[in-house]
């Protein structure tokens, strides 16, 4: 368990005034107990001085009689008994007389009887010392009478030499209850300087701690975001200028997040709003960003992408060998790269970024997807190379028939009239030609403004079919109008749309074979909101048909499925590419299908009349 500052203060002031209250108490108890032990032992010594004295006459005679016998007195003087209970009664005290060889001579607190008995006292200490020293003591407990004593002995001496020991003993209970008494008198007070401690470090640790608890309620604030916390200054001591200081950072910090944040903003903003494709690497080739337009161009997740290797996040050999260059020259390099299986060109600018160290920004790559200007660039380069051909073959002709009357034909005039309608053909076909690029060029450039009308297709159906009908019957085809009574209006310019339909209508009278059939049909087309629907118009055939890989082009210019078969029926390429910029500038779309069993089912959709 993790404690807290404050407690850990608390604990510790408490822990250092019990450990010194602990010690303190229990060198008082040992100082007064040693202090009243001296004192009775000081009048433990004066009494048994006076009964060594007392008691000398009596033991002396006593004493040397058993040197005498050579042995110890095998019965108790009872003079001496008498004496020694005698003054034990006035001296409050235990007196044991002991000879040298410590036999006991007598003993106050013992019957006459038993006095024979008991054991030797030569190896007490206290009359060891007395003997050796003079005078001894010592604190123990009586094995006699149980209880803890203090003993003090002193010799008894004739003129010449030792005559034997007597020693006083006084019971240390009153001592003891005295030393209880004090021990639950200081165990008061150290309990009463415990509690007093324990509010003092309360107090004091909640003193010290309130500000630091300030600053970690800040402190936990400005980690979780906001930046505006600060703390409030309570003192002027060490506490509150680390308070002033962590504001002071606190507020640089807030400066220097503002700061990076709003580069980081404008940075993300960039790279988001970006069309290209932009990786940023390391030194070791770690992808450290990518953008979301990468993300769409290579179908990857950022999130996955950052922290791993580039050869494992896009698998391209060419790629590679790309960033591999550039890590190891430290030059920027260019290249194109066609993605697999999307057919997509890629554009990639490497710049060196001048990052040594792992997650440094060491190489960034922009990623152009060019796609479109290549396949621009490929329909700019068709479309020259048709325009050139498709003039080139009526001026070629034209060419070929004049130099043919300038060497004889202009003689013969039925060749020459011959001659000139071929050539007036042909420079019709020119003419018609130069009508389409320049219409198809206005409608592109904007310069054509359509109208925004109600057009009812009934209307631009018949007056198409009246354009149509003569050419239609000519080559027995069977022409069949479905139209609902209640379709709505589409939203357009009646004539333009009407361009459109002919242009369909003539696609489908040329290339379907003779007694074909050709059927117009349109319906409505609920998307749900009524700002929304839409009508849709199709023409269907039975004609030759478009292969499927060929009718995403057929609205290319000059695009042609069978080009010997269209100049034959002299289309100029560019109907379906006018039909679809005008379907177009409606907010519209066209298509083609194949049509069930044969031929094509060309559609048209339009905005809905609000």
């Amino acid at each position: 368990m993790t404690l807290s500052i404050r407690w850990k203060v608390t604990l510790g002031a408490l822990l250092a005034v019990t450990l010194g209250l602990a010690v303190a108490g229990w060198l008082a108890l040992r100082s007064i107990e040693r202090l009243e032990l001296a004192r009775l032992t000081e009048d433990l010594e004066a009494r048994t001085g006076l009964t060594a004295f007392t008691l000398r006459p009596l033991v002396l005679p006593l004493t040397s009689r058993s040197q005498a016998a050579g042995r110890s007195p095998a019965t108790v003087d009872s003079s001496l008994q008498n004496r020694v209970r005698e003054l034990s009664r006035h001296a409050l005290a235990r007196i044991t007389v002991i000879a040298l060889d410590g036999t006991v001579l007598a003993d106050s607190e013992t019957a006459d009887a038993a006095v024979p008995r008991l054991e030797n006292h030569r190896t007490r200490p206290e009359v060891l010392s007395a003997v050796t020293t003079g005078r001894g003591t010592d604190v123990r407990v009586s094995a006699t009478t149980g209880q803890r004593l203090l003993y003090l002995a002193l010799p008894i001496a004739s003129d010449s030499s030792l005559a034997g020991v007597v020693r006083l003993a006084i019971p240390l209970t009153t001592l003891d209850a005295r030393l209880l008494h004090l021990q639950r008198a200081l165990w008061i007070a150290f309990g009463t300087a415990f509690l007093v401690s324990v509010a003092v470090s309360v107090l004091l640790a909640r003193g010290l701690m309130r500000p630091l608890s300030d600053m970690a309620a800040v402190a936990r604030q400005l980690a979780g975001g906001a930046l505006g916390q600060r703390i409030r200054l309570r003192s002027h001591d060490e506490v509150g200028v680390l308070a002033s200081t962590l504001n002071q950072m606190a507020d640089q910090l807030e400066a220097k997040i503002r700061e990076v944040s709003e580069d980081r903003a404008q940075l993300l903003a960039m790279l988001t709003a970006m069309v290209e494709g932009v990786m940023v690497l390391d030194c070791r080739g770690t992808v450290l960003q990518v953008n979301p337009a990468l993300e769409r161009m290579f179908r990857v997740q950022g999130a996955e992408a950052r922290g791993r290797a580039h050869g494992e996040v896009i698998r391209h050999h060419e790629l590679n060998r790309l960033v591999t260059q550039v890590l190891e020259s430290r030059h920027n390099q260019s290249g194109e790269i066609t993605l697999v299986p999307s057919g997509r060109t890629v554009r990639i600018e490497a710049s060196v970024a001048g990052g040594q160290r792992e997650n440094e920004a060491c190489a960034v790559l922009v990623f152009h997807d060019v796609t479109e200007l290549r396949r621009l660039e490929k329909v700019r380069k068709d479309f020259v190379a048709n325009v050139s051909h498709e003039l080139r073959t009526p001026l070629t002709s034209i060419k070929g028939y004049v130099e043919a009357m300038l060497d004889g034909a202009k003689d013969h005039p039925e060749e020459a009239v011959r001659f000139l309608e071929i050539i007036m053909k042909q420079s019709d076909r020119l003419n018609l030609i130069l009508d389409d690029l320049l219409q198809l060029s206005q409608i592109e450039s904007g310069q054509v403004l359509f109208k925004r009308e109600p057009v009812h297709l009934h209307e631009a159906v018949e007056r198409t079919l009246a354009l149509i009908k003569p050419l239609a019957d000519k080559k027995g085809h069977n022409v069949t109008v479905s139209l609902p009574p209640d379709l709505p209006p589409a939203a357009g310019d009646e004539d333009r749309l009407v361009q459109v339909l002919t242009n369909l209508l003539d696609n489908a009278v040329k290339y379907t074979p003779d007694r074909g059939t050709i059927h117009i049909a349109a319906r409505s087309i609920p998307v749900g909101e009524p700002d929304q629907d839409q009508v849709e118009l199709s023409v269907s055939d039975t004609g030759l048909g478009i292969p499927e890989a060929d009718r995403p082009r057929v609205f290319e210019r000059f695009y042609r499925v069978d080009k010997a078969r269209s100049r034959e029926l002299g289309g100029t390429g560019l109907g379906l590419a006018i039909v679809k910029h005008i379907v177009e500038a409606h907010q519209g779309q066209v298509w083609v299908e194949g049509n069930v069993p044969t031929g094509s089912r060309f559609i048209v959709r339009l905005p809905a009349a609000k």
